[in-house]
């Protein structure tokens, strides 16, 4: 056997093979937590929500249209009509030399959606539906009186034509409680919500 051999075990005692063991030992154990720590850091990082950084990103959509199940029971006052071009359209309103304002009501008090209210001069009444997001309304009935002029009844005609022609609806129950109908032609109305 050769000498150098010898010698290099010979100087190897047991108790510095054993302080070799315990420092592998040792670097192995904080090379595990090394590594659980950095697994337990990407675990939470994943779990963060996302935050958005694009401040010039626009605003969601308050008028969720899978929220118009939301319309049930319910009561709105017509206080906004923007034609397609973008201008608005006067509304009567309540305060105004004694007008009546132009109302939609929702019911399911007897069982079936009922829809009512003023439009202008008359009141209407008829069914309701509410499929895939989207409102629509059967035939209308209405009353006969003689509409004077003014602003509600010029808008008697258009507004039950408007609800016959909803291209897509929603509503915002959130403060302040709207609902928007966007017509098949671009028109917008805009209803609060109203007491009983």
């Amino acid at each position: 056997m050769p000498t150098h051999f010898l010698r290099a075990s010979a100087l190897r005692s047991p108790r510095s093979s054993s302080n070799l063991l315990s420092r592998r030992k040792g670097a192995l154990s904080l090379a595990l937590r090394a590594c659980a720590l950095v697994v337990a850091a990407s675990v939470v990082a994943g779990c963060a929500m996302p935050k958005h950084t694009d401040a010039g990103a626009p605003p969601t959509d308050p008028y969720n249209p899978a929220a118009t199940q939301l319309l049930d029971d319910t009561q709105w006052e017509l206080t906004s009509w923007t034609d397609a071009s973008g201008q608005p359209r006067a509304v009567p309103r309540a305060d105004e030399n004694n007008a009546r304002p132009i109302t939609l009501d929702f019911s399911t008090a007897n069982g079936h959606r009922q829809a009512s209210g003023f439009s202008g001069c008359n009141r209407f009444a008829g069914t309701y539906d509410l499929k895939d997001g989207k409102l629509t309304f059967g035939p209308l009935a209405g009353t006969r009186m003689a509409c004077v002029s003014g602003t509600g009844a010029a808008l008697e005609r258009p507004y039950l034509d408007a609800l016959a022609h909803i291209a897509k609806s929603g509503v915002q129950m959130n403060p302040p409680k709207a609902l928007q109908l966007t017509l098949d032609d671009g028109q917008v109305l805009i209803f609060a919500a109203r007491a009983k």
